[in-house]
C-alpha cells in the first residue's frame, strides 16, 4: 500500500489511511508497556489551556502506556499533560503540538520506542523515565508485522 501523501515524516512513521489507523488504534497491543491508560479529562482541560485552546477543543482519548502510572516522587498519575507541559517548556511550538492531537493526516509509527525523553512531572517536576508511548485521534503505534497485516488485507479488498 502506499502512503496517502508522498512524504515520509520519519523513517519509522507513515502516513496511512483511515481504515488502517482505526484498525491500528483499537488494538489493545498497539501500545507498548506494561499498563496503558487514558488521560483523565481535567488533565485535558489544563492541555487545553496551556496550548491556548478553547475549552473542549480536545474530544478524542489521550492515550499512554508505559510499566508505571504514578509519579515516583508525588504520586500524580502521569499522562499526555506531562508530555505537553515537558515539550512546550523546551522541545515543541505549541502549534506544531496541537497539530498532533487534532490534525487530519493519520500516522502509524512503527518503531518500539524507547521511554519518552525530557520528561517530567507536571506538578512536581520531577523526571519520568517510564511512559513508554502515547496515541490520540491521529497518531498511533503498531507492531511492524500488525501493520504489515493490515495493509495487505487492505490490499486485497
Amino acid at each position: 500500500m502506499k502512503p496517502t501523501n508522498d512524504k515520509k515524516t520519519h523513517q519509522n512513521t507513515l502516513p496511512v489511511k483511515d481504515k488502517i489507523f482505526q484498525a491500528v488504534y483499537d488494538s489493545p497491543s498497539s501500545l507498548p508497556g506494561k499498563q496503558k491508560w487514558i488521560t483523565k479529562d481535567e488533565d485535558v482541560r489544563i492541555i487545553e489551556k496551556l496550548l491556548g485552546m478553547p475549552d473542549k477543543t480536545i474530544g478524542a482519548p489521550l492515550w499512554v502506556s508505559g510499566d508505571n502510572k504514578k509519579c515516583p516522587k508525588c504520586r500524580r498519575e502521569i499522562n499526555w499533560l506531562d508530555i505537553v507541559s515537558s515539550a512546550v517548556d523546551s522541545i515543541h511550538a505549541k502549534e506544531m503540538i496541537a497539530q498532533v492531537i487534532l490534525g487530519e493526516t493519520k500516522f502509524v509509527n512503527i518503531e518500539v520506542p524507547r521511554a519518552i525523553a525530557n520528561l517530567h512531572c507536571f506538578k512536581c517536576k520531577t523526571a519520568i523515565e517510564n511512559l513508554r508511548s502515547f496515541k490520540c485521534h491521529n497518531w498511533a503505534y503498531a507492531k511492524p508485522a500488525l501493520l504489515k497485516v493490515l495493509q495487505e488485507m487492505e490490499r486485497k479488498q
